[in-house]
Parts: C-alpha cells; sequence; structure tokens
C-alpha cells in the first residue's frame, strides 16, 4: 500500500471522529473540492477546508446522531484512492435511521487531497430524512 491509500485510510480509522476530522483537514489541500452526490442532503461541490467542514461536517454532526462512514475496501491507483463503504446514522428532525452503500473517490497532489467525489446510494438516505407517514 502506497503513501495516499494511508493518508485516506487516517481520515476514516483514526480512533474518533475528532481524530478523523484532524486527519482529515491536515490532509486537505487550501483549494480541495469536495462534492457531495445529487440527492444527499448536502448536495454540491465544497471549495477549500473552511466550505467542506462547514457546508459538509458540521452539518452531519449536527442533524445525525452515531452517524458514520465504515469502509470495507480500498482501492489505490497512483494518485487516485477509492473508499467503498457503508454510511449509518439516525436524522434527528425525523428519528429514523439508515444505511447506505456509498464510494468516495479521492485525487491526490503532492501528498493532499486535491478533490473528492462521493457515489451514495441517495434513495437509503431520502427514507431516513422523510417525516413518517411519506
Amino acid at each position: 500500500m502506497g503513501g495516499n491509500l494511508d493518508l485516506i485510510r487516517a481520515t476514516y480509522e483514526g480512533s474518533s471522529s475528532e481524530e478523523n476530522g484532524r486527519n482529515l483537514l491536515a490532509a486537505l489541500a487550501p483549494d480541495a473540492a469536495w462534492t457531495e452526490a445529487e440527492g444527499f442532503p448536502y448536495a454540491g461541490t465544497y471549495v477549500g477546508p473552511d466550505a467542506i467542514i462547514s457546508g459538509v461536517f458540521r452539518r452531519l454532526a449536527a442533524e445525525w446522531t452515531g452517524y458514520r462512514a465504515d469502509v470495507h475496501t480500498y482501492l489505490e491507483d497512483g494518485d487516485r484512492v477509492a473508499a467503498f463503504g457503508v454510511y449509518s446514522g439516525t436524522y434527528k428532525a425525523t428519528g429514523k435511521s439508515m444505511r447506505a452503500t456509498f464510494a468516495h473517490l479521492y485525487l491526490l497532489k503532492n501528498g493532499k487531497i486535491a478533490s473528492m467525489t462521493q457515489y451514495v446510494d441517495t434513495a437509503m438516505v431520502q427514507k431516513a430524512l422523510q417525516p413518517a407517514g411519506h
């Protein structure tokens, strides 16, 4: 395994979500582009660590209980690393929990994350966002 894969692995497999967050911040390039999939609650592209943290990660922490991204497979191909896994968590506004498969494709340049593109089963996430009876 190469350094790029180790860098990405550390953003998922730290001893706590806080450690994962610190590892991610340290790994992001100043102009990193982070794209959340259409149909995901935070869909869109966020550029730079501040926008990524406030637009995605703070919202995940505030709006979900027990939100996790558990990776089961990593693939490395030069400057690209893919992580495949399962999201889980409970949406606070509805009390509904979900499990959804995901893939994250990272592009690394000079040992930093230049971009991440999320692919996710958004139908499973959307079910958790819908109030009961919908």
